[in-house]
């Protein structure tokens, strides 16, 4: 956008969006939504999935919001021990990969972080990040995530909402920013502390304080907003309340663009409560219900004039639609129980962790056989309790 058209005074002017206007570059992204630990185990199984056909080592962008980031944050960090060959995927992404993640779901950690958050002093949130750096992370900032340059790791982008300037927060090795507030180079920000920002679900999760050093920011760097107290006290939410898909960061940058979809959708209400704390949570919800049928649209749309490539797959998908002469058994009362599992960081019973992995699992087989490798055989359920 040039210096003449942000200027102008004209009623209706275009909207900056951080990024200098380019083609997609080739190369292939994952977004992963979020939902809360219903997407986080229903990611796993997808990451399995593109795993064992030998296509997440060619991904060049990982970006993920909410339930999404904390299983991208676990693969992050145990991306130096996974070697991708055949035969590795029991002895490397299993116990690196699923097995932490499947002993997260094992604990209930909003409920005890609520009580408290209210009952003592300190934020909900920073609770959160530290059940986040208990169970998985143990102390490991962003500078811990794969170097992207210059070599095959992918970027890691885990994606958060800035409350006082309405805009995405990126948090990455290189650098995090707000197009904005401004960027910091080579942040330590606790990858936790990443986490819980993304994940961060308003109202009761919400908000996320960063304290930050202004003269920690590139000079300049900021649109319009670099200044205290938007680079010493920075305000976060959950990253799906801007893009639940936590698909620009990706869309802005490939051609191809895979997306696992575990968020949930908005149900019918006969009689809506009227009081103003339930009234305006389903507001809320109807808001986020908007966000995320625009950004599908917009994705689905891309596929089909060939603006770009890939293939999204969902949680409330029906697999039977897919163009295959055959998938895995799926049954849509089946999955559709998983997908009515609240968006909570609560414990799952181990019934119910396999189910969701094995339905990430199910589906995004059939949607690479269908839009990505043809040539792709057909996959089996990594537990055999199916879905």
């Amino acid at each position: 956008m040039s210096d003449e058209f942000a200027k102008s005074t004209e009623p209706v002017t275009g909207v900056h969006i951080g990024q200098s206007p380019r083609e997609p570059e080739d190369g292939m992204a994952l977004c992963l939504s979020g939902g809360g630990y219903r997407a986080m185990l229903f990611h796993v199984g997808a990451l399995w999935r593109l795993y064992e056909a030998g296509l997440l080592r060619d991904v060049k962008r990982i970006s993920s919001v909410s339930g999404g980031s904390i299983t991208s944050a676990v693969l992050a960090l145990a991306w130096k021990d996974l070697d991708f060959k055949s035969g590795t995927l029991h002895s490397h992404f299993v116990p690196r990969v699923v097995d932490p993640i499947r002993a997260m779901a094992g604990e209930t950690i909003d409920a005890d972080s609520i009580i408290l958050g209210i009952a003592l002093p300190g934020r909900i949130s920073d609770r959160i990040a530290g059940a986040y750096d208990r169970h998985l992370f143990k102390g490991a900032t962003l500078q811990d995530l794969p170097d992207d340059a210059g070599s095959a790791a992918p970027r890691f982008v885990i994606n958060a909402t800035n409350v006082q300037s309405g805009a995405l927060w990126r948090f990455m090795r290189p650098y995090m920013r707000d197009y904005r507030v401004g960027e910091v180079l080579n942040p330590t920000v606790l990858l936790a502390q990443a986490v819980a920002a993304s994940s961060a679900f308003p109202p009761l999760l919400s908000p996320f304080e960063m304290r930050l050093d202004p003269e920690s920011f590139v000079p300049g760097s900021g649109l319009d907003l670099q200044e205290r107290p938007y680079t010493s006290q920075v305000l976060l939410t959950d990253g799906g309340v801007y893009d639940n898909l936590g698909l620009e960061t990706a869309w802005k940058r490939y051609k191809t663009i895979l997306v696992s979809d575990g968020g949930g959708k908005m149900q019918a209400q006969p009689e809506p409560k009227s009081d103003w704390g339930r009234h305006a949570y389903r507001v809320l919800d109807l808001i986020d219900n908007q966000v995320r049928s625009l950004r599908k649209r917009q994705l689905i749309d891309s596929y089909q004039t060939n603006l770009r490539q890939g293939a999204y797959w969902g949680i409330r998908t029906n697999v039977a639609k897919y163009p295959l002469s055959g998938t895995l058994p799926c049954p849509q009362h089946r999955t559709l129980e998983l997908a009515v599992i609240p968006t909570r960081l609560k414990r799952l019973p181990d019934e119910l962790q396999e189910r969701l992995i094995n339905w990430g699992y199910a589906v995004c087989d059939a949607a690479l056989r269908a839009h990505v490798d043809l040539s792709l055989k057909q996959g089996n359920f990594p537990y055999a309790r199916g879905v």
